[in-house]
């Protein structure tokens, strides 16, 4: 498989485990990113894919206010993307008690000036 099989590849894989997409775009309207966002437990998990060679992954904590410019973060990949994406893959999911609920039940993506979508976390 070439670089972008393995993208689009390791892309589905990241649907199948509860990621949404969106496109942010910038003033003129050209999209500046791929961006999928999972919430789940008390994390975000958010990968953006800028270029082939230019993506970045980070787990959040659940209550970040704005994901595509946080101020802190608990892990991080940043680099080409298939390896980027498979650092995300292998990341290990959180774990929760039982008597400790999960905080995260979604978050905002800023997808342009004016517009934004709401992520819901999965249930799982």
């Amino acid at each position: 498989m070439n670089a972008a099989e393995v993208t689009e590849e390791r892309l589905r894989q990241l649907i199948a485990r509860g990621f949404k997409f969106v496109h942010p775009r910038d003033e003129s309207g050209d999209i500046t990113a791929i961006v999928g966002v999972r919430p789940h437990h008390d994390v975000i998990d958010v990968v953006q894919l800028r270029t082939e060679d230019d993506a970045v992954a980070l787990r959040l904590a659940g209550d970040t206010k704005d994901v595509l410019a946080p101020s802190s973060h608990s892990w991080r990949s940043a680099g080409p993307a298939p390896r980027v994406l498979d650092d995300l893959l292998n990341l290990p999911d959180v774990t929760v008690e039982q008597d400790n609920p999960p905080m995260t039940n979604g978050c905002w993506i800023h997808t342009d000036k004016n517009r934004a979508k709401w992520v819901p976390a999965r249930s799982e």
